[in-house]
């Protein structure tokens, strides 16, 4: 486990059992997609937003967390419900290197950084970002969206 996924990992797992608020915050949040609440999906929903904060997670930093509260789910699961989650507008798949995905509760349009040092991924003030112009599309394809990550290294 990286050291961006450890940390997120310990903040999730540093928590008490979920409570009952948590819980029907993350079901409410499934509702409001109109995904049916398994108990495996609201266990990772009220992982994700119960708490009522934005994050970034990997597949694997929320199937530790998940673990942690004693559910019994895989991490193909995991994976599966977290497309779930991004095919019904609920979380934004932010994807690092080509190959490592992050997923974040705040869906709307905003720059991140990725922390390499950490491998972890926050959001960068998108009041401070200026996209002055894009190149045109090719024949055929319009712009779906942008995805700006920023990254970073700590000077020495």
């Amino acid at each position: 486990m990286k050291t961006g996924d450890f940390l997120l990992y310990m903040t999730l797992k540093g928590r008490e059992l979920m409570s009952e608020q948590e819980q029907e915050v993350g079901t409410r949040w499934l509702a409001q997609a109109g995904l049916r609440p398994t108990r495996q999906r609201v266990t990772l929903a009220s992982l994700l937003v119960g708490d009522g904060q934005d994050r970034h997670v990997t597949a694997e930093s929320l199937f530790e967390a998940a673990k942690g509260q004693g559910e019994a789910v895989s991490l193909a699961t995991v994976y599966n419900t977290l497309r779930a989650f991004c095919d019904a507008g609920l979380l934004q798949e932010v994807t690092v290197d080509g190959s490592k995905s992050y997923f974040d509760t705040n869906t709307h349009d905003h720059p991140h950084f990725f922390w390499e040092d950490d491998s972890k991924l926050t959001d960068a003030p998108s009041e401070q970002l200026v996209i002055a112009q894009l190149p045109d599309a090719p024949e055929g394809a319009e712009i779906a969206s942008v995805d700006v990550v920023i990254r970073l290294r700590r000077k020495s």
